[in-house]
């Protein structure tokens, strides 16, 4: 039996995730931050050192979308790539003070976004928001 497009849930999560995306591009605007940078910026704050494979685990993208923001990050100085002379193929990373200075920035504009969800929502709401998407990534990770 065929879901009717009012119990498709992939709509309405895909249209979170565009009016929750949509509004961090808008807060980082001002900035010259795409939400991508933003992300690899907080994965590096979070975890100096971290190498371009890592930002892009942590951020949840390929390692060559990583590897693009990376060199874009680079090129606005905001990042500062390093040779590791025992593992020619590793780069660790870390923040610039601009980086450092500019992360600090937009973790306060998009972080007012993640606010205003978190605060629309009870604390039994939130847990029981997060199991249900435990649930719901699981289900797509079973299927045949």
């Amino acid at each position: 039996m065929a879901l009717t497009t009012n119990e498709r849930l992939g709509y309405d999560i895909k249209a979170t995730e565009v009016a929750f995306m949509a509004a961090k591009t808008e807060a980082l605007r001002p900035l010259g931050l795409t939400v991508a940078q933003y992300a690899a910026l907080l994965a590096l704050r979070d975890n100096p050192g971290i190498t371009g494979a890592g930002i892009a685990r942590a951020c949840l993208v390929t390692p060559q979308a990583s590897a693009a923001t990376l060199k874009t990050l680079e090129a606005k100085g905001l990042v500062v790539r390093e040779q590791d002379d025992w593992n020619r193929n590793t780069r660790p990373n870390r923040l610039s003070e601009e980086g450092r200075r500019v992360t600090d920035l937009a973790d306060t504009a998009a972080g007012a976004i993640e606010q205003r969800m978190y605060d629309a929502l009870t604390p039994t709401d939130r847990d029981t928001l997060r199991r249900l998407l435990t649930h719901c990534r699981a289900a797509v990770a079973a299927a045949p």
